[in-house]
């Protein structure tokens, strides 16, 4: 497969979810079709549930809108080997794809039953059954490979959030030991071995060594629930009911001729389909055919290639402009799932060099005729060739042209026309990548004009933020120099009002000085006067003593 081709087909193969998120449409709430599209998953792409030594499980899921997702298995067991107990939790109606083995279950009629399957059988169990299903050792030694689906019926939904069955060891050892114990009236040691032992994985080899307590009372487990006294695990001896099994490989074809073959199974075919939702198909397309363009007006459909390549060719069947409803073409190969939803015209084509086969399930409450574009078999057939000039808006000659040519019905021959859509898709897938290229570059030149647009006006902010904090900081400095100046002003007026005082200091201190001298002055003045009055007093004294004496001597002298 080309590289670009492969990078589609992984691309597409998106469209349908693991867990069946992608069909819904979100956009405004319109969910048309009952919110699925056509998609395809890859083998590669399933999600693996189990793998050991003696078998696997994957698992994909696709999504109905309306009525929840449809599970799909693909077990595959080694010969001789089992798959363990399990309580179905939803219809599984299974297609035996290769080996052969035996199914045993037990249902609501309360009888064990047991069926020898091989490739090509088909079959239905309810919800609520436990089966289990054991593996021929035949002499090829072939794998027996089994494709069921989990499904909706009109009395119960699916819930992915449970799974499609449990595990019979779940079920018992949910409960406690004391509880165990009363139920199946063993002792201690019996509840202890079952709890202590180490779980199994869910498939194993088909005879172990030494029978374990815990197998056994799993075998009682079953065996009360059917009403059983006398089967055991492996071997079920007991009451017997035959049931009918259908094989669609050996079944009469619906449309066969040099172009390949198709078969359908639906509730009267198959009794056990009767109140199930499900139908199965199967096509086989020769070399270079095709299954003419026809749509499912009540199923959608779910196949699984068996056999070889094809290409599926989908209209959109919406006249609205919606950008999730587009004509679809894919290439699938052995393994690969593909799903059509109702009212999508579809065309399954083989290539030139191999067949074509593939099996599916169709998804429906009722019955459903599928209708063809083409062919013999053409509802345009049915239709007034005016009413179809008027619709194509051509002649009434060229309608006869188109509807009188082809003598075929349903599968017809279509050489080369796989290659062709191979090649259509190729070059889709190479316009859609240089589309997607523009698309990129165009969003890269729109987020280069962003980043661009962004780095201006982060410039530009930039420079508002600098020439703010410019403004800032020159704010700043004329705050800082008129608080320098207040303060400078401030200092000299202290260092003035410090001068100032120090001159009244000076002044005052000069004044006291003066005045002190003064008074000092006049002090010794006063006391310079008193000292002369004190003379002059005394002289006055002494003169006026003199003055005395001399009288005396006078008055003495004779």
């Amino acid at each position: 497969m080309p590289c670009s081709l492969l990078s589609f087909v992984l691309l597409l193969s998106l469209c349908c979810s693991l867990r069946g998120e992608s069909f819904r449409r979100e956009e405004e709430g319109y969910d048309y079709s009952g919110g699925m599209r056509p998609c395809m998953v890859k083998k590669e792409n399933r999600k693996s549930l189990m793998v050991t030594e003696y078998g696997e499980i994957s698992a994909v899921d696709i999504s109905s809108g309306t009525r929840g997702p449809y599970h799909l298995q693909f077990m595959t067991l080694e010969p001789n080997s089992l798959f363990l107990p399990v309580l179905l939790h939803a219809d599984m109606v299974f297609y035996v794809k290769t080996g052969s083995g035996k199914l045993s279950w037990a249902d609501d009629e309360r009888e064990i039953k047991r069926m020898n399957i091989k490739r090509g059988d088909v079959y239905r169990l309810h919800a609520g059954s436990i089966f289990f299903v054991q593996s021929s050792l035949e002499p090829e030694r072939e794998k027996l490979r089994i494709y069921a689906i989990f499904s909706n019926t009109e009395e119960d939904v699916l819930e992915p959030s449970i799974g499609a069955y449990s595990n019979i060891r779940d079920l018992v050892l949910g409960f406690d030991k004391k509880l165990l114990q009363s139920a199946f009236k063993v002792p201690d040691d019996v509840i202890e071995e079952m709890t202590s032992a180490i779980r199994p994985p869910g498939i194993v080899h088909a005879v172990p060594e030494k029978k374990s307590m815990f197998l056994e009372l799993e075998a009682r487990f079953i065996e009360a629930l059917a009403g059983d006294k006398d089967g055991s695990f492996y071997s079920i001896n007991g009451r017997k009911k035959k049931t009918k099994i259908f094989n669609i490989l050996e079944a009469d074809r619906d449309v066969e001729n040099c172009n390949g073959w198709s078969v359908t199974v639906g509730r009267g075919d198959l009794k056990s389909l009767r109140g199930s939702n499900i139908g199965i198909f199967m096509v086989n397309l020769t070399k270079g055919s095709m299954m003419g363009p026809h749509w499912n007006p009540m199923a959608t459909e779910i196949a699984i290639v068996l056999h070889g390549r094809g290409m599926v060719r989908v209209v959109c069947s919406s006249n609205l402009n919606q950008t999730d409803c587009k004509n679809m073409r894919f290439s699938v190969e052995e393994g690969d799932v593909f799903a059509v939803p109702r009212f999508h015209p579809m065309a399954q084509m083989s290539f030139n060099n191999d067949s074509f086969v593939f099996m599916g399930f169709s998804t429906s409450t009722r019955k459903n005729y599928p209708q063809f574009l083409a062919g013999k078999s053409s509802v345009l057939q049915t239709l007034n060739k005016e009413i179809l000039a008027l619709s194509f808006n051509v002649t009434n000659t060229t309608i006869d042209g188109l509807l009188t040519p082809q003598k075929d019905a349903i599968i017809l021959d279509c050489t080369s026309c796989a290659e062709e859509e191979e090649t259509k898709m190729e070059e889709e897938m190479e316009r859609e990548k240089q589309e997607e290229e523009a698309r990129e570059r165009e969003e890269e030149r729109k987020r280069e004009e962003e980043e661009r647009k962004r780095e201006e006006e982060e410039e530009r902010k930039r420079q508002e933020e600098e020439e703010r904090k410019r403004r800032e900081e020159e704010e700043r400095k004329r705050q800082e120099e008129e608080e320098r100046k207040r303060e400078e002003e401030e200092e000299r007026q202290r260092e003035e009002e410090k001068r100032r005082e120090e001159e009244e200091a000076k002044r005052e201190e000069e004044e006291a000085r003066k005045q002190k001298e003064e008074e000092e002055r006049r002090r010794k003045e006063e006391e310079k006067g008193r000292e002369n009055k004190k003379k002059q007093k005394e002289g006055k004294e002494r003169k006026s003593k003199d003055e005395k004496k001399q009288q005396e001597g006078r008055k003495k002298k004779p």
